[in-house]
């Protein structure tokens, strides 16, 4: 096996210092590892391999994120703001073993559905007992998958037959394992609809709130925040696409899921959704209250309990950052005490955090969205401010020591589409140097969302959405290249443009190198940024070895969109120490380039020519 080499914590703060000096000193090199040598130190320029090989060899998975009930909907004919009879819907049906198959021919391991948990809508299903929601507390026809309306259903609108609805997800379920591909679903802690009622809770289950005193604001036995003395309002500018009778009561007004403690909170805030009570009494000093162990925790565990004995194989975990580390400690240890195949990923945007709710909270993964999507992001939108010093950034400063429990993506539900205005459509086929980075930097997994794969526009008017370059998760609707994708059930791409097609073959030679190279799945990584020369744009150009005892690669990317550039790569002596090499001859293993480039990828010796817009990868 290669050689690991770390530092003691002390040692990573001396050796940040030296890598500055590294950066711009480099002919001093030899004298600097003489000088950490005589330290006692050891030579591991910032720490640049400080994860040891993976365990399983198969650990680097591929999560596909499906908006389920737009993901099966064939409907061409849609309205704005239309219900799901007007507009269609997916059902469970829909995710048909063919379907599964046809996803796992593209390299998925993971399916992470959002929205299967029965939530808050504007659709009336009073007839298969589910309470009528006010949709003045809604937001968009179908409404928000994230403002939960019991924790113990599905959505009726997602069954053949709603009555049957859990039958239909069980047997969906079934379908998932049957193919080999695992089901993710949501799980959302901080937050539920306003008019929270379970009517499918298994005997012995309480509902939330049912028992708390809400003429306090704080009580630690209380599953809600209330603001005693007032009435909500809804706020201003909320104009539902249904009629509405009667005016929205709730009284004494709840504290809303964004931490808003205000009766009438705006219409940019989490209005639709109450905020949960874990114990920490915000309006005093965060005071926590966590023994004896909070009513919520219990219920929530619960929940976790229920679809993990269902079978379902991991969690991810809605804004899990507003939630006490301290509920993740207690938690997650009892869910996998019985049920060990479950995984727990994180929505979490501060790095500081990071260590503990990883470390101590149990996770499995985390969102890396502060650091790595948005460094590449402004790459590949060509912002004055890109540089790929955000890349190496991430890994030195915030997660380093623990890449593999890192979640990289460049789109989800929440963020813009790739090929949109306000993200790469005048510079697409960054998507290349973007996703190779994003794909292959560590050993953690990664995340696509359904219609990325195709190069997505997202450029219709739904309803709730108006067109903002993200897929509506709020509206009855379709994502119309995955639409076509699928073909009317042939799932075999045959309605995609050839340009649609070119990209979605990129992604699938990325995921198959991605599956297959056991450097990439397991391999230790080195930053090759501070050994280049002055013939190195290291601002646009980001070189790094990812190697094994079996495999060696060295990946080059160009973020640089006008043009190519030619360099002589340059492998330290550091580097080949590690990886455990006298010297190196550097051979083709996989070229990414745009489709419609004349330019030519070049390599002479160690002298390497990249196009615009492209990823090298070379066998050592």
């Amino acid at each position: 096996m290669f050689k690991i080499i770390t530092f003691t914590y002390a040692k990573k703060a001396f050796s940040a210092v030296l890598g500055c000096l590294f950066y711009n000193m480099l002919r001093f090199t030899r004298y600097l590892f003489l000088f950490l040598a005589c330290f006692g130190l050891s030579p591991n320029l910032n720490s640049q391999s400080t994860m040891p090989a993976a365990t399983n060899p198969s650990a680097k998975f591929i999560v596909y994120q499906m908006m389920f009930h737009l993901w099966g909907n064939t409907n061409t004919n849609l309205v704005r703001n239309g219900s799901a009879q007007q507009n269609g819907v997916t059902k469970f049906k829909d995710i048909s073993s063919k379907a599964l198959k046809a996803l796992k021919a593209k390299g998925i391991t993971h399916v992470y559905a959002t929205g299967l948990i029965e939530h808050a809508t504007m659709e009336d299903l009073t007839a298969f007992g589910s309470p009528l929601d006010h949709p003045s507390v809604v937001k968009g026809r179908a409404g928000s998958p994230f403002a939960i309306k019991d924790y113990y259903d599905v959505n009726p609108f997602l069954a053949e037959n709603p009555a049957k609805r859990m039958d239909e997800f069980k047997a969906m379920l079934a379908r998932f394992h049957e193919s080999g591909i695992k089901l993710v679903i949501d799980f959302v802690p901080n937050h539920l609809a306003r008019q929270y009622h379970s009517d499918q809770k298994p005997a012995g289950v309480v509902d939330f709130g049912t028992q708390d005193n809400n003429q306090v604001s704080f009580a630690p036995s209380n599953n809600f925040y209330y603001l005693p003395g007032t009435q909500f309002s809804v706020p201003e500018g909320v104009h539902p696409p249904v009629p509405v009778t009667i005016p929205y009561t709730e009284i004494p007004a709840k504290v809303s899921g964004n931490n808003v403690f205000n009766s009438q909170p705006s219409i940019n805030d989490w209005f639709e959704t109450v905020k949960l009570n874990y114990g920490v009494d915000y309006q005093h000093g965060n005071k926590t209250h966590f023994n004896p162990t909070p009513d919520t925790w219990v219920k929530m565990v619960q929940v976790l309990n229920y679809w993990a004995g269902l079978g379902v194989d991991g969690f991810r975990c809605d804004m899990a950052e507003m939630v006490p580390v301290e509920f993740w400690s207690y938690a997650i240890p009892k869910i996998k005490s019985k049920h060990k195949q479950v995984v727990f990923i994180a929505e979490i945007y501060q790095p500081n955090l990071y260590k503990d709710y990883i470390f101590k909270g149990g996770f499995d993964y985390l969102y890396d969205k502060v650091g790595l999507y948005d460094g590449i992001r402004r790459l590949m939108q060509e912002k004055p401010e890109a540089t790929t010093a955000d890349i190496t950034r991430v890994w030195q400063n915030e997660s380093g020591d623990f890449s593999k429990h890192m979640l990289r993506f460049l789109e989800n539900h929440d963020e813009h589409r790739l090929n949109t205005p306000a993200f790469a459509a005048n510079n697409f086929w960054s998507t290349i140097p973007g996703m190779v980075v994003t794909s292959t930097l560590h050993d953690g997994p990664l995340m696509i969302y359904m219609g990325q794969e195709f190069g997505e526009k997202a450029n219709e008017i739904e309803g709730y959405n108006e067109a903002d370059d993200r897929s509506s998760m709020f509206d009855f609707w379709r994502v119309e290249t995955h639409q076509r994708w699928m073909n009317g059930g042939k799932f075999d791409g045959g309605l995609l443009s050839a340009a649609e097609k070119e990209i979605d073959q990129f992604y699938q030679q990325l995921f198959k190198l991605v599956h297959t190279s056991d450097a990439i799945q397991q391999g230790a990584f080195f930053d090759l940024q501070y050994a280049q020369d002055a013939g190195y744009d290291a601002k646009l150009v980001y070189s790094f070895l990812r190697y094994t005892a079996k495999e060696k690669l060295l990946i080059v990317t160009n973020f640089d969109a006008k043009q190519g550039h030619e360099f002589t790569i340059q492998l330290p002596q550091l580097a080949l120490d590690m990886m455990q090499v006298k010297s190196f001859k550097l051979a083709k293993n996989t070229y990414f380039t745009p489709p419609s480039t004349l330019d030519a990828p070049r390599l002479t010796g160690n002298k390497i020519y990249i196009p615009a817009n492209s990823a090298l990868i070379f066998n050592l």
